[in-house]
């Protein structure tokens, strides 16, 4: 018999960040105290230690940074695009030279595992501002017609599950197509986008390009209700977006929506197991399932549907659940209480709803927000954890038959962001992929990202591309 080796702890140092006890509100180059004084907390989710206090805006706030915006926009929007490049590339590089102490600061404060927030977010982050960069200089070339013009002042609230890339998916293009920024980062999460005002700065970026205003919901509702706001992008859930539309209708923003998502993983009976189960598990218990597109609905073609759930079940019980700084972890901690909440409510209904539910055996931290991987079998399309976005460590298993029943249970959903097929037929692959209502679809793989491609979504999953040349339009004047 093998011998069973254990892992050893392996510890990603916390001394690469230096987090100061308090931050203020990054306006017009400076950092500055709220209006009113007010302050609230951020907390690292595996711990629930107080990391720093950080400013709370108000309507008078965001106001001051809307002007510092405007101000600003007149000289960036005049800059050549060359110009403006050199301040992307600028800005990618210094990501890249900070990535280990940015992915750290992000791991504490968002409570993903270091070896994504270090693999995955930081060198995507950084990829933004580069391929962003490229196109300050070639906007005559991108589609849009000759001498496009930028919009003005883009308001810009961004979520708590990848709070540095999200903010990279906004502010590269904005700035690259010459509209200035002002950002509302997710009031669990606003660290790393305060380290970003300090990189602007080391940048040399001119005052007022990027401002970043911290706070709650009522921040990022003065922020998009703003009248000398030309341009409001939203990555975050289907209720708020709908809010949004909202309050946006009747005026002449120019509105970009990332929701809510129940993507579909579509597994046929030839595909390779093996590939799938680890294409299954990176697609929904990646940052734990805390991703918009995560593969929360699994189809299994009924032929292969035992062989695969034992497969995956095995490969669960091998995932590692803990501290989001041990580079040995896979499943970090919840984002907040108030998340975990909403997960344990969403399972326990599933569970009372007649759905068999199953996760591994996994020891829980005693202190921190926690949720272990978990799989629900006997799932029908009536069942609220096949319907509902949970966005939390929970896969749903239903079967199909023939491709066409696939396609109708993947396409029976309010929402359209992402799927995933796996099979060894590329004819079956082009053929399902292009009746699925979804924005992304991936082959044999998930979760795959890259700068290049639009990202984006259909029905409650929202309107809009980010991400290619497609995610330039949203910031120009066409």
């Amino acid at each position: 018999m093998a011998p069973v080796f254990e892992y050893a702890p392996a510890p990603e140092s916390r001394a690469v960040v230096d987090i100061a006890p308090s931050y203020g509100l990054f306006i017009d180059g400076e950092f500055a105290e709220a209006a009113d004084g007010k302050v609230f907390k951020t907390v690292s989710p595996s711990t629930e230690e107080v990391l720093s206090e950080v400013a709370e805006a108000g309507e008078a706030d965001v106001d001051r940074a809307v002007g510092a915006a405007r101000k600003a926009f007149e000289t960036w929007s005049a800059l050549p695009g060359a110009e403006r490049a050199k301040y992307l590339f600028r800005i990618a590089r210094i990501i890249q030279e900070r990535s280990r102490e940015l992915a750290v600061l992000e791991t504490l404060d968002n409570g993903k595992p270091i070896r994504e927030t270090r693999d995955a977010d930081l060198p995507l982050v950084a990829a933004h501002f580069f391929y962003y960069a490229g196109w300050a200089d070639k906007l005559d070339h991108a589609g849009y017609g000759a001498n496009p013009r930028p919009l003005g002042v883009a308001g810009q609230v961004i979520p708590w599950n990848f709070p540095l890339l999200m903010l990279a998916w906004k502010i590269a293009p904005a700035l690259a197509t010459g509209n200035t920024v002002v950002l509302k980062p997710a009031e669990t999460t606003p660290l790393s986008a305060l380290f970003f005002a300090d990189i602007c700065r080391q940048a040399g970026l001119p005052k007022g390009v990027v401002n970043i205003v911290t706070g709650d919901g009522r921040a990022g509702a003065a922020l998009i209700a703003h009248p000398d706001v030309n341009k409001v992008a939203f990555t975050g859930s289907t209720a708020v977006g709908k809010e949004i539309a909202r309050t946006v209708a009747g005026t002449r923003k120019k509105l970009t929506l990332e929701l809510g998502g129940k993507g579909a993983n579509i597994v046929f009976d030839d595909a390779p197991i093996d590939q799938a189960v680890e294409g299954i598990v990176s697609g929904i218990f990646f940052n734990q399932g805390q991703v918009c597109c995560a593969g929360s609905r699994l189809l299994v073609q009924e032929s292969v549907h035992d062989e695969l759930l034992d497969s995956l079940k095995r490969r669960l019980g091998t995932l590692r659940l803990g501290d989001p700084l041990d580079k040995n972890t896979d499943i970090g901690a919840i984002n907040s209480a108030e998340q975990l909440a909403r997960i344990t409510a969403l399972a326990d209904q599933g569970e009372a709803e007649g759905a068999e539910r199953w996760s591994p055996a996994c020891e829980l931290p005693s202190s921190g927000y926690w949720f272990a991987p978990t799989l629900f079998t006997n799932v029908t399309q009536a069942h609220t954890v096949a319907r509902d976005e949970i966005f939390g460590p929970v896969l749903s298993v239903l079967t199909f038959r023939t491709p066409d029943e696939a396609v109708a249970k993947a396409n029976n959903t309010p929402y359209g962001l992402s799927a995933g097929i796996w099979t060894e037929k590329g004819s079956r692959i082009l053929s399902v992929a292009n009746k699925l209502r979804a924005g992304v679809i991936w082959s044999n793989t998930f979760n795959k990202f890259d700068p290049t491609s639009p990202f984006g979504g259909y029905k409650e999953s929202g309107f809009g591309r980010e991400g290619g040349r497609h995610g330039l339009e949203a910031y120009l004047d066409v």
